[in-house]
Parts: structure tokens; sequence; C-alpha cells
């Protein structure tokens, strides 16, 4: 069996790959084109939310989007671009917005989430990891009838899947969360889902991996690979060539521009989130998302944590001052006696989410090649998969069996 692999990109959804294949034996080299401290797996809610069935191509998201499209400071902007690679990604989407195509994404999407659910807490049971991971559920707050009734639908899904999720009154989410305003008219707890702090969990990976004899390299971007036919031969940096018998592309939003030196054409946009987060001691003790702003609300070991919007912009880092704005002036719509300063603005963070057109991530083997698997596209779901993820590529480069079907994120599907 080939058993040495190099695994391009070291997010979340890269180590766990990593941690998964260093199990079954193989020499694992990772490796990244940052420096490995920042990007969207530090800078995420830290939600692990079975509760996020429903995929972002969903019925009457075009028609939202439209809207939201020449409103910079709304939960999902898309930038016009006249690009090729943009164009055909919209176009996929457009045909993904279908009520048949979500319904048949959700136990996919489910399958990941609850998997890793189980996962993350087996990583706590072994000596190297004592990170923090909570189940203290996710409570959605809406202060509109309109959100309400839309949250009532997603909370009688989640219910049918046979997960924990419960309407909650003006006095029940109170009694619950007693910081909630009183502009809040109700919500749902969904008591299916869990919250970490990102950056303690991305840090014991990494030292663990380490110790395992895992070469994590950062600072080490993929410029090309070197090819003989259907065989990928090594990975090339602009001082390095790395041989392996296998690997494994899980760059992110990076991943289309990586996928395209092989030939390959991996629909897939850049989805930049923010964070702002607050070290001073809050009075928020769930984690949460405000229904009408999108905006994800965590209580962390070192802070609370404000997150959200969705800006498909492409690849870059250019923090946009009316975005980060509507995320703090959305928390005392919600809370009472919460709010954000600009000075905790101002030292916001982005983060960059693969997004596939259909909401469903790339994992698996391409046609194209014998030894290359694919990784990436998780979108805002990333943290709540990864761990899945990394398991299924094991499973898949060691010849084994997948703990369920995942022809839905075949790489090679059409759209």
């Amino acid at each position: 069996m080939s058993k040495s692999v190099v695994i391009v990109g070291g997010g979340i959804v890269g180590l766990c790959t990593a941690f998964y294949l260093e199990q079954e034996g193989f020499q694992v080299t990772l490796l990244d084109q940052s420096d490995m401290s920042s990007g969207a797996s530090y800078v995420n809610a830290g939600f692990v939310s079975p509760s996020h069935l429903v995929p972002l191509a969903s019925p009457g998201m075009v028609r939202q989007g439209l809207k939201w499209m020449f409103n910079r400071a709304s939960p999902l902007y898309i930038k016009p671009r006249l690009e090729k690679d943009f164009l055909r990604w919209a176009r996929a989407f457009q045909k993904s917005c279908t009520a048949a195509k979500s319904a048949k994404a959700v136990q996919a999407i489910k399958d990941l989430s609850v998997k890793s659910v189980e996962l993350y807490q087996e990583l706590l049971t072994l000596p190297a990891f004592q990170f923090h991971l909570e189940n203290k559920g996710l409570l959605t707050l809406c202060i509109t009838h309109k959100a309400l009734e839309k949250e009532q639908q997603l909370q009688q899904l989640v219910q049918r899947e046979g997960l924990g999720a419960t309407m909650l009154t003006k006095n029940q989410v109170k009694a619950l969360e007693p910081s909630v305003s009183d502009a809040v008219l109700g919500g749902v707890h969904y008591q299916c889902d869990w919250h970490s702090t990102p950056h303690k969990v991305m840090q014991q990976l990494k030292t663990h991996l380490k110790q395992q004899g895992v070469t994590i390299l950062p600072k080490q971007a993929v410029v090309g690979f070197k090819k003989k036919g259907t065989r990928i031969l090594a990975a090339q940096t602009a001082t390095s060539t790395f041989e392996a018998d296998q690997f494994v592309l899980a760059a992110g939003s990076w991943s289309r521009s990586l996928a395209a030196s092989l030939g390959l054409s991996l629909l897939l946009e850049a989805g930049k989130g923010y964070r702002i987060d607050v070290s001073r001691r809050l009075p928020i003790t769930l984690p949460a998302i405000l229904a009408e702003s999108k905006v994800a609300v965590t209580p962390m070991e070192h802070a609370t944590r404000f997150a959200g919007t969705m800006e498909l912009s492409g690849i870059n880092t250019k923090i946009r001052k009316e975005r980060v704005e509507a995320i703090a002036r959305a928390v005392p719509h919600y809370y009472n006696a919460v709010s954000v300063s600009e000075a905790e603005q101002a030292q916001v963070a982005c983060g960059l989410r693969p997004v596939t057109p259909d909401g469903l991530p790339y994992i698996g083997r391409t046609a194209a090649y014998d030894n290359l698997a694919i990784a990436t596209g998780h979108a805002m779901m990333g943290w709540s998969m990864a761990p899945a993820t990394g398991a299924i590529i094991a499973a898949i480069l060691s010849g084994k069996k997948c703990p369920f079907s995942v022809a839905s994120f075949h790489p090679d599907r059409s759209f």
C-alpha cells in the first residue's frame, strides 16, 4: 500500500486529514502557504452544528442574493464580476437552489456534522487534547415574526432528522439567556449543537501531529505539481520538491487555482467571513445566531466572539468597514447592555471559506489522477465537518469502507 502522503493545506480540514492518515500508518507531510496562525480556521465561530442542515444553495437564495448584491453591509454580499470562473460558479449555484436538490443535501450534511461531533469527543479522550468543547446547544434569536416563522421551519426539519431542537417563547428565551433584549420575540434552542474555541484546537492538533512525526511546513506555498500520465509525482514550492505516493488537496479557497494547475476545473468561490473578539466580560452564556443579521455569538475561553457575513468578492483579505459595522450594530438589538466598541471593531480579522455551488464539500478521489484526493469546499461548515472529512479521506486512501455514503461529495460531480 502507498504509505507516504503530501497534504496541501494546513487549516482544520488539512490538520484533521493529517491526524487520521497518521493513525492509518501514513508518513505525512503537510504544506501550507501561511504561517498557520490565521485564516478561516482561526476566526470562525467555533460551532459544531448538526442543526445547520440546509445548504447555502437553497430555494429563494438567488432572489435574496440579488436583493443584497448592492448592499455591502448585507449578510450575503456578492460582488458582481465578469470573470469566467465566477460566472460558471454563479450559474451552477442558481441551478442548485431548488427544493429537490436542497432536500437531497440534508442527509449528507447531517452525516458529516453528526460524525464530527463524535470524533471531536473522541479526540478529548486522548491525553494530548484538552481543548474547549461544550454542549450548551445553540440559541437562535428572532426579533421579527418573519424570521421566527422561518426558524420554526428549520426547527421542524431538524426534529424530523432526529436531532434536538425546541421552539421557545419570549419568556422561555429569557429564562435561558437573561441578557436578551425585549425586542426578541422568541427563538429556537438547538440542543444538538456544540461550540469550541478554535485556536486552542488548532494549536493542540499541530503540537500532537508534530509529536507523532508528521512534518508540518508553514510558509511553503505550492506553485505546481510534477506529474506523469494519471499520477502526481511531487508537489513543488518555490524552494523545494515534495515527492509522495498520495496527495491530498485541502487548500480551502486556494484549491481552485491549484486544481487548475493539474488541469482540473473545480467550481469554488472564496466566501469571506469576519470576527470581532470582545475580551471584556459580557453577560452572554449561550452560543447564539442573531437571525435577521446572521451574526454568530460564541462565548469562548478568552473572549466573546461575534462573527458573520458571507462576502463573495474573490480571494482577498480586504476589510470592508461597513460589514464590520453591520455586525457591531446588530448586537444591541438582541442583548441588553451589550455593545461592541470602535476599538474592538478595529481588531477585526477575516478568513476565506471555500464555497461550492451546491453547498456540499468536495471529498474524495478525482478520476483524473490515480493518487489525488480532494477535501475542500465546506463553506461555513468547515469547523463542523473537518474531523469526519479527515476520517473519510483516511479511509479512502487506506482502501477501507467509509462510515456512510460519500457519493454526494464526489469532486467530479456535475451541477
